[in-house]
């Protein structure tokens, strides 16, 4: 026991004292962010307050916490720091709902404010910023948040459990756990619309409808269509989504203004659908796949037995 509680703390006391260093690291960081830009911006008024305030969120906040946290860290204050500490994190989750909206006013001052692009380019050129740019330092306090999870859990981890200090780094972990599911959910959310938006780009008009509130992008690929009465196959690109997926064809290649585009053939809900593979469990070339609707049966074949598999369970998923 006494030799466990001994590797314990080394492993503890190595990794508070690479947490403190890195926070040093952080903090000088954020300072640069804050001294050079922010101060003088404010003093100079280079850009409107709201302009400011977006570009550049809750910064100020972010820095006093670290500050705070660091200090305590400096006396060996493990647990008061973080369970003060813990009370700011929720300044990260917000600091990444902003961040999309942060990048695009920044490029859009640099774009139509000359004062502020030459600022840029100045503050820039200092020895301190070592060739960074501000959209380099920008995303720092969401790649912080993210050490923060590894460190608090490993020093969780070699604390005795019956200490006061073991709830304060429990309570710590879920804490920044909590708040790094929300930033986690914010980028899918985010990088959803993207995709939404690109498959609705390259649909042909406006007709179907991809852009809908609640609607999850899946997956996408070619496949061949296997027809009823003996036809040959047709090749079609299937778009699937959490409650749809979407059957289309390429327009034709001389077309003016779709050559490059997607028509869509068919929409079909997945709230009615049932699937099954037809052929695709032996190690045989390819597979075919059943899709029941209540007035259509569709049968997709590929000649990749692994792409079918993948098919299969997005289907039966986004199914269920």
């Amino acid at each position: 026991v006494e030799d466990q509680r001994a590797r314990w703390e080394r492993k503890r006391s190595r990794t508070a004292k690479e947490l403190l260093e890195t926070e040093h690291k952080y903090l000088e960081q954020l300072d640069l962010v804050l001294t050079y830009f922010v101060t003088i911006l404010k003093a100079k008024g280079t850009l409107k307050p709201a302009v400011l305030e977006t570009i550049f969120g809750p910064l100020e906040p972010l820095y006093s916490a670290s500050h705070v946290l660091s200090l305590h860290l400096e006396k060996g204050n493990l647990g008061p720091g973080l369970e003060n500490f813990c009370q700011s994190l929720d300044l990260y989750g917000h600091y990444a709902e902003n961040l999309e909206q942060a990048n695009k006013t920044l490029k859009e001052q640099l774009r139509k404010n000359k004062s502020f692009r030459r600022f840029k380019k100045l503050q820039e050129t200092r020895p301190q910023f070592q060739g960074r740019e501000l959209e380099d330092l920008l995303p720092l306090p969401l790649q912080r948040l993210h050490q923060y999870k590894h460190f608090f859990r490993d020093l969780l981890e070699n604390t005795s459990p019956d200490t006061a200090e073991h709830q304060n780094l429990a309570k710590a972990v879920k804490c920044v756990s909590e708040v790094s599911q929300w930033v986690q959910d914010i980028f899918d959310k985010r990088e959803n619309s993207l995709q939404l938006l690109r498959v609705q780009k390259l649909l042909k008009g406006r007709k179907t409808q991809v852009l809908t509130p609640g609607r999850w992008y899946i997956r996408e690929g070619w496949l061949l269509v296997v027809p009823s009465k003996g036809e040959e196959l047709k090749r079609r690109m299937f778009f699937l989504f959490s409650d749809i997926l979407i059957a289309a064809k390429p327009c034709h290649p001389l077309h003016p203004l779709n050559s490059n585009k997607l028509s869509c053939q068919a929409v079909y809900p997945l709230h009615q659908c049932s699937v099954d593979k037809v052929f695709g469990h032996t190690r045989s070339q390819g597979g075919l796949l059943s899709l029941s609707f209540p007035h259509k049966t569709l049968l997709l074949m590929s000649s990749n037995q692994q792409e079918i598999h993948d098919w299969y369970r997005s289907l039966t998923a986004a199914v269920r």
